[in-house]
């Protein structure tokens, strides 16, 4: 919600309006990611949010399968590349930090490899949103509505 409220209530009215099961994954910072700010636990969740969408580290996609009934691609990324090293994210969250602090170079090598697997995920995720709806399955329908 942080990054991208609109983004938020379009997942959660396609989820609604599928006549089927709909599962929407979110990201929500909690009181033990460590993200305090003048002493406040929690108020600088929604800035955390906004990180971990531009670092990659949490992309908005959704799938809409009755996209892929009308023809079109059912995937769909919602957010532009990330913008932000994922260090930067990183950095804010006392998780993180403990263990660049206890134990550097592991820290730092952990860092890059999380960075590889963003621009890896990234790049999937680019191809999947670029794909032909015919690359997706069809719908599985009762026949009900």
């Amino acid at each position: 919600m942080g990054a991208d409220p609109q983004q938020t209530l379009r997942a959660l009215r396609e989820a609604e309006a599928y006549p089927g099961p709909s599962l929407v994954i979110a990201y929500s910072h909690c009181i033990a990611h460590g993200i305090e700010k003048d002493g406040q636990p929690l108020r600088n969740g929604m800035d955390q949010q906004y990180r971990a969408v531009a670092s990659g580290y949490w992309p908005l996609v959704r799938y809409d399968p009755l996209l892929r009934a009308a023809g079109q691609n059912p995937f769909l990324l919602d957010s532009p590349r990330p913008r932000i090293p994922l260090a930067t994210y990183m950095s804010q969250e006392l998780r993180f930090r403990v263990l660049a602090r206890t134990d550097p170079e592991a820290a730092e090598r952990l860092a890059e490899l999380a960075q590889g697997a963003v621009a890896q995920r990234w790049a999937t995720y680019e191809e999947m949103a670029a794909r032909g709806p015919e690359r997706y399955p069809e719908v599985a329908t009762t026949g009900r509505a």
